[in-house]
């Protein structure tokens, strides 16, 4: 892979001033972690095992490499891909609710990445750590535009986690029909979708993107994963048959990787422009004419079992994925991950007291039983 040549506006470097924190941030922290930590009570009543308040299911559990080639422009060979190589990679399909659902209540898919041997100075509280994740959805942009209307949003979610769950797969199926109607004439909500009405599509087929800003080195952006492998593309909307299936997206991942690898590019959209690309509002979609994703590194998975028990208690149990697990030169921006820092450890904290096992990070990937 080579990198593509630089764009006509150069890049901006990053300054402080670019982000700045709310009076009221810790207190709407503490209202998110009061939020999650009802949704993990909820669940862990209900099904006497503790999991992830947000991303509870999973829908593949996969591990391969991440290539970084040689040659990038030099605002693109910042951070951990200043150095060519190749280092180990896990990766986490999942959709977005804190309570495990049947598939066909139809969310937004995330993906998280967790790279493995990653050297350099360290973001606070991961030192002694050798990872960088990066956490993804497949939409360009967060559905809230910052941590405090987020707040708001979390506690509708927390107060309907694990009820109802017939009712919530009618208006599932409902909320899809509105999404089609909506795209129907060229649009896309993002609101419906995250309620249920995300159509029932095979999520290999998505780019996913992380929504809001990392720094990039000296630079900063948003990152994506994008297929590549013609395998990938063709099921990008491909509908998946989810009646009566309660975990036929994991049936699909399963399937597909059964039979054959996959390949995504890993790229960064760098900011050029503060006033349209800005830190703080996490809802604003930065435009691609203006600045483009460019490839970095490209993520190469073999064919293999992308579930198991044996994966799903060491990948699913017994790791935590954070976009704050990482590189000084990666540090995320903005308020919603300023809070995701203190609330993902949380639950992670959550998880590992209530199933009394440790949620750890690897130093190799021989660490993950496979």
């Amino acid at each position: 892979m080579t990198s593509t040549l630089a764009t006509t506006v150069a890049p901006l470097r990053f300054l402080p001033e670019y982000e700045h924190a709310g009076p009221d941030e810790a207190a709407t922290l503490a209202d998110i972690n009061e939020q999650m930590h009802r949704i993990q009570e909820k669940t862990f009543a209900d099904g006497g095992k503790a999991i992830r308040s947000v991303h509870a299911k999973s829908h593949g559990l996969l591990v391969g490499e991440l290539r970084i080639p040689t040659g990038l422009a030099p605002e693109l060979a910042q951070g951990m891909f200043a150095r060519a190589g190749t280092l180990p990679v896990v990766m986490r399909l999942s959709t977005t609710p804190g309570d495990i659902l049947p598939d066909d209540v139809s969310t937004p898919r995330g993906m998280a990445i967790k790279i493995i041997g990653v050297t350099g100075e360290r973001l606070p509280g991961s030192e002694a750590d050798v990872t960088q994740d990066f956490i993804l959805v497949n939409g360009p942009a967060f559905n809230k535009p910052d941590a405090k209307s987020f707040a708001g949003s979390l506690k509708l979610l927390a107060a309907t986690t694990d009820k109802a769950e017939g009712a919530k797969q009618v208006l599932s199926a409902a909320l899809r029909g509105l999404e089609k109607a909506v795209e129907a004439v060229g649009g896309h909500s993002a609101t419906l979708s995250a309620l249920g009405g995300h159509p029932e599509t095979n999520p290999l087929g998505e780019t996913y993107y992380s929504q809001v800003p990392v720094l990039f080195g000296e630079y900063f952006g948003k990152i994506c994963v994008r297929p590549v492998s013609p395998a990938l593309k063709a099921l990008y909307k491909e509908p998946v048959d989810l009646r009566h299936r309660p975990d036929g997206l994991r049936d699909a991942v399963a399937a597909y990787f059964e039979e054959q690898g996959a390949e995504w590019e890993l790229c960064v959209q760098l900011c050029t422009d503060i006033g349209e690309m800005p830190v703080e509002d996490a809802s604003v979609v930065w435009d691609e004419a203006k600045s483009p994703y460019r490839p970095v590194a490209r993520l190469v998975l073999g064919a293999q079992a992308s579930w198991s028990d044996a994966r799903a208690r060491s990948i699913d149990e017994g790791l935590a994925f954070n976009p704050w697990h990482g590189l000084a030169a990666h540090r995320p921006l903005g308020s919603v991950m300023r809070v995701r820092k203190g609330a993902y450890e949380a639950a992670r904290r959550f998880r590992a007291e209530k199933n009394q096992r440790a949620v750890s990070e690897p130093k190799a990937i021989a660490d993950i039983a496979l």
